[in-house]
């Protein structure tokens, strides 16, 4: 059995300088949720494989039972909160909240605090060189490395290329995420969800080409599967236990016949009795 990580130490993140000056006032950070007026930037994917990476990593964890009606797993929803009397929005490609208020309507928006707990994990998926998922910008309206870390205080922060299968998982220890080190296996434990996130490489049945995806391991190191992949599992042991179903019968039918041929019975009638071709019983 593999043993959890819990907020492994490592170096230093990459990007620098990190430092928030001490003679910067703080941040009047108020959770407050927007007026329905208010006009919600449209930030969507940058490219279709970024949705499929965020769509597969919430089957993954929807198949495994994993997520209720009270946690949020949400995709380039907006996040909310108001700064300095000014009301600022980053929309993650994929973030996780554990607990959210009920409600019946649709999110079009997510406030944290007035809406439920502060998400534990936010994602980014590469996908060109500008590199804004490590602007650390402290200037309105903010880099989203800088929005995530001080203002957010997302506990874990996840940069993933596809193209290249380059996963970063950084922590916030203290005021600074650190990037974490990867187990044995190439994989992070992710306390807040118990499960170990890692990379796998290989087909998805909506997908013609092999790539890189995100996928979740649990404690004790098994991969949770697509809900395609659970269904097909389900299938391949339904055949197998029907093929054994059938080699019991077959054999049965077998020691039925030896039992009859002793008796000196004719083999037309056993045959008609275990259901045996009459050639298959002469071989007894």
């Amino acid at each position: 059995m593999l043993e959890p990580q819990r907020q492994l130490k490592s170096p230093a993140r990459t990007p620098e300088p990190r430092k928030v000056s001490p003679k910067a006032p703080p941040l009047k950070i108020v959770w407050e949720i927007p007026p329905p007026d208010f006009e919600i930037p449209d930030e969507p994917m940058d490219d279709f494989d970024q949705s499929l990476l965020a769509d597969a990593l919430r089957d993954a964890l929807s198949c495994a039972q994993r997520l209720s009606k009270n946690q949020l797993c949400a995709t380039s929803l907006a996040v909310c909160v108001k700064v300095d009397g000014q009301t600022f929005t980053k929309a993650p490609d994929w973030f996780y909240v554990p607990y959210v208020y009920p409600t019946e309507e649709n999110r079009h928006s997510y406030t944290p605090i007035a809406e439920g707990k502060l998400p534990t994990i936010v994602m980014e998926f590469l996908s060109d060189n500008k590199r804004k998922e490590y602007d650390d910008s402290n200037i309105p309206p903010y880099g989203k490395w800088y929005f995530y870390e001080q203002i957010l205080k997302v506990p874990w922060y996840v940069i993933f290329n596809s193209e290249s299968g380059k996963l970063e998982v950084y922590f916030l220890e203290g005021r600074y995420y650190k990037k974490q080190t990867k187990d044995q296996h190439g994989r992070y434990w992710i306390e807040s969800l118990k499960l170990f996130l890692g990379i796998w490489k290989g087909e998805k049945e909506d997908v013609e080409r092999k790539t890189f995806w995100l996928r979740w391991w649990d404690a004790d190191g098994n991969r949770l599967p697509w809900r395609y992949e659970k269904a097909k599992q389900a299938e391949i042991e339904k055949q197998e236990a029907l093929e054994k179903v059938e080699t019991i019968a077959h054999e049965t039918a077998l020691k039925i016949a030896k039992q009859m041929l002793q008796a000196h019975s004719e083999t037309a009638f056993i045959a008609q009795v275990t259901g045996l071709d009459e050639a298959e019983i002469l071989v007894l």
